[in-house]
């Protein structure tokens, strides 16, 4: 029986609003304790998937947040996003913002939290068909503009208090045979992340990654050859399912927290039991 119905999206990084089901943003289980109050949050690809709910989840737990989107095609995932981000902001945290442009940062005048997230994948079937502008482009993405956002958001960071945290992949320690790029720029992000924390680690500015398994989210249609592709997603996890972005939010807020105070340099490794030894 197929998990999910078939579909494809014709262009990347794919959205969330046409998606079925839509992938799940919140959790009616969480229990909110303020472990983000008065941060300020920064979130690439926060209008849908994994950034939307990590938005919603930092929303809960106080932080003012402003996310990033690539204006016109996805601009009806993120007013949904920020809509839903409203309704969960706590009375003390300002007005959530979503920010057009390219990976463009200028929100509350610092930033407390900065999360990586934004990507894009392609599937290859051989080396061969791995086109030059396509590896710029996914490297560009994925890679480059955690470099770049960075360099801009720890000026504003206040020293001791500041934190980064960069999506990987599971796909960074087992591989993936047609993701081949994809692939290397999630294995770049985590030689970036350990790098990274040692060189801020005398500012008190922590640095993590989550490596998630297989997430449902706009990702998925958009970069499957045939819409039947989606059916069985996630199936061969040892969970037997893929995640929610829901399930995944929580490692980020466990990282943005005083709870990961003695984090620094880690990756954690939400991915239905798949064994990376790492």
């Amino acid at each position: 029986m197929a998990t999910f119905p078939a579909q494809k999206q014709e262009s990347q990084p794919g959205v969330q609003h046409v998606m079925d089901p839509h992938p799940r943003t919140r959790r009616s289980d969480y229990k909110p304790s303020d472990k983000l109050k008065n941060k300020v949050a920064l979130i690439t690809g926060g209008d849908s998937g994994i950034g939307r709910a990590v938005a919603y989840f930092y929303s809960l737990e106080g932080a003012s947040v402003a996310i990033t989107y690539v204006p016109g095609k996805e601009e009806k995932d993120a007013e949904e996003a920020i809509h839903m981000i409203k309704e969960a902001k706590t009375a003390h945290a300002k007005d959530p913002i979503m920010i057009p442009g390219d990976i463009v940062v200028k929100a509350y005048g610092r930033i407390d939290i900065l999360v990586n997230n934004a990507a894009e994948q392609y599937r290859v079937q051989k080396i061969e068909d791995l086109k030059p502008e396509q590896l710029e482009r996914v490297f560009r993405t994925n890679i480059f503009s955690h470099f770049y956002l960075s360099r801009y958001a720890v000026p504003h960071m206040k020293e001791g208090e500041g934190c980064i945290i960069n999506t990987t992949s599971v796909n960074a320690y087992k591989g993936n045979k047609t993701l081949i790029d994809y692939t290397s720029t999630k294995g770049a992000i985590v030689g970036f992340t350990r790098s990274l924390a040692l060189n801020l680690v005398d500012r008190g500015i922590r640095v993590n990654g989550v490596a998630p398994g297989p997430v449902w989210a706009p990702l998925i249609p958009a970069s499957s050859p045939e819409p039947q592709q989606t059916e069985h997603f996630g199936e061969q996890c040892p969970m037997g399912k893929a995640a929610q972005p829901d399930d995944i939010a929580p490692s980020y807020v466990f990282l943005a927290s005083e709870d990961a105070a003695f984090f620094t340099g880690q990756v954690l490794h939400p991915n239905g039991g798949m064994i990376v030894n790492a």
